[in-house]
């Protein structure tokens, strides 16, 4: 840990400029998501409460500061650690952390982010800085015998920003030759996954455009935001995507027509799953030794190992059932529901009733009830009837209702015109 003497100094309010257009940038030209706007709001309440702070300055000019002691996080360390380091109150820490709800945020503390504490004469703390981001600042201010703890925003700019690429050997190679980030690229598999195999489908020639977020804050690009917008041509087929959140604030991809890209249940509720017992109706029960129908798919696996929901839904049962020992059932709205079962333990934070998306942990292989060995029983039913998990056909994705629809396609049909002019910048470049 290095201890240095530092300038007295606090983030200041600025106005972000926009950064000179690099490749691919279009304006926004009026688009702004729910979420942009949610944040800009955000983002200027708290200036404003900033600007007024750092006008008054009434804390910082009474200050006779003698030193200022920067720490940069380390992993594993939190800031009680930090406190020790530096010499500093643990009374003042509690205080801090107990001041308000934006208090407990420096419990936080992330590894390579700075901490500064600043002094005065007695050899007390008079503040407490620390940058959680390039745009977010939290400081802690010594009032009377507490602090006052504010986080201050400087604003941040959003570019929309496009790239196009054809594909010559693999598509992060490819991708990353466009100009697109680590991050951008991982996204757009992730987008397509259920329909393109990157490691097998792909094919000389096929290719791809994409628009996306860059943020920038004070003119200078610090991070990619979300894809907006994106096209994939492989072997000939066309996939198109554009993001939209829905009036609960959730985010998916879909296509133009308003059909989600992801299907509404899982292959396999578990990462590379092997199945040790199939579904069959005529299935002689190995410990009962009689006919007893089988109405699910067995997956072998430790005891420990993670049992992930396969569709969004909520949970219906959560216990010990008969034969099933622990058991978990889920329903996914009126038609389908699964059953997970012999589950070692649940997840801790959930109960009866509570919403779990597709993908969740819920609970973990055991061996409870009737089971010769660690393994998990899954079933999946329709309209109450047993089917077979692995050959049944499922629904790509939940329909949506029709005012969802409507309001999807005023806030998709831009993200579209956007995807077709940069493809059409990218074809005049080209030509």
């Amino acid at each position: 840990m290095k201890n240095r003497i530092l300038k007295s100094a606090l983030l200041g309010a600025c106005t972000v400029v926009a950064a000179s257009a690099s490749y691919g940038l279009i304006p926004h030209k009026g688009l702004e998501d729910t979420k942009s706007l949610e944040q800009d709001k955000l983002i200027s309440s708290r200036l404003d409460r900033y600007t007024n702070y750092n006008h008054a300055k009434p804390k910082i000019e009474r200050l006779d500061i003698t030193e200022e002691l920067e720490h940069t996080v380390k992993s594993g360390e939190n800031l009680s650690s930090i406190f020790s380091d530096l010499n500093l109150s643990r009374e003042d820490l509690h205080k801090i952390i107990h001041a308000n709800s934006t208090g407990k945020q420096f419990a936080a503390v992330e590894p390579g982010q700075d901490v500064v504490a600043t002094l005065n004469a007695s050899g007390e703390l008079e503040r407490l800085t620390y940058a959680k981001n390039p745009f977010e600042t939290l400081i802690a201010t010594r009032h009377d015998d507490g602090f006052d703890v504010e986080l201050l925003s400087k604003k941040v700019d959003y570019q929309v920003a496009s790239a196009k690429a054809t594909i010559h050997s693999s598509l992060f190679e490819d991708g990353t030759r466009a100009g697109l980030p680590e991050k951008i690229i991982l996204k757009l598999a992730d987008i397509f996954a259920w329909d393109i195999d990157f490691a097998l489908n792909l094919r000389e020639g096929d290719e791809f455009t994409v628009v996306y977020e860059k943020l920038f804050v004070e003119g200078r690009e610090f991070d990619t935001g979300d894809i907006l917008s994106v096209e994939f041509v492989n072997q000939g087929k066309t996939y198109t995507a554009v993001r939209f959140e829905d009036n609960q604030g959730n985010t998916g991809y879909y296509t133009p027509d308003g059909n989600g890209l992801r299907k509404a249940f899982l292959q396999t509720p578990m990462d590379f799953a092997k199945i040790s017992s199939h579904f069959n109706l005529h299935r002689k029960h190995p410990i009962l030794n009689t006919i007893r129908a089988h109405k699910g798919v067995d997956y072998s696996a430790a005891i420990g190992t993670p049992v992930k929901t396969t569709g969004d839904g909520k949970i219906a049962f959560r216990g010990v059932r008969n034969g099933y020992g622990n058991v978990v059932e889920i329903e996914h709205g009126q038609k389908y529901s699964t059953l997970y079962a012999h589950l070692s333990g649940f997840k801790s934070d959930q109960k009866v009733g509570s919403s779990v998306k597709q993908g969740d942990v819920i609970g973990y292989v055991g061996k409870t009830g009737l089971a010769t060995g660690p393994h998990l029983h899954y079933e999946f039913r329709i309209a109450g009837q047993h089917v077979n998990p692995v050959t049944v056909k499922l629904p790509h994705s939940m329909p949506m209702d029709k005012a969802l629809l409507a309001k999807f396609k005023t806030q998709t049909q831009p993200l579209v015109a956007q995807l077709r002019q940069a493809k059409g910048d990218a074809q005049v470049a080209q030509n």
